[in-house]
């Protein structure tokens, strides 16, 4: 079953696309609820705003300044979809202008753990990764 996505602007989506693999290869509930959170957390922009909520609570534009290249459309699918898994939280002050911050949840900063040691990961083999693309790249030929 294959459920388009309705088009808001110009190669953007307002619902991600969705296929039901279960009818199609058989694949039980809990192996596509898993393959989900996993799509989620692994999410190059997920990534990087819990490594950045990881060291407390931000706000917004906090956020966006923080982290390079990302639009304001993209940060707020991404904190809204962090919130709706439990692993963020969005914090209203009434004051005016309501002040709005993101904080991890506890699972949040569980998963915020498991995150920086991945971002340390690649921080430590940035150079090696790099070399290795070069080197594939240039002995194929084009």
């Amino acid at each position: 079953m294959v459920h388009n996505a309705d088009m808001a602007e110009e190669g953007t989506l307002n619902r991600a696309r969705h296929i039901d693999v279960r009818e199609t290869v058989g694949v039980d509930d809990s192996t596509c609820q898993l393959r989900d959170i996993l799509d989620r957390v692994g999410d190059k922009w997920s990534v990087l705003v819990m490594t950045l909520l990881g060291g407390g609570p931000m706000r917004y534009s906090e956020l966006q300044r923080a982290i390079e290249g990302i639009s304001q459309r993209m940060l707020t699918l991404t904190l809204r979809s962090l919130e709706r898994d439990g692993l963020v939280e969005r914090n209203v002050t009434p004051t005016s202008p309501p002040r709005v911050d993101y904080t991890l949840t506890q699972v949040g900063q569980t998963l915020s753990t498991e995150v920086a040691g991945l971002m340390t990961w690649a921080e430590q083999h940035r150079d090696y990764v790099a070399a290795s693309r070069l080197r594939y790249d240039t002995s194929r030929p084009a």
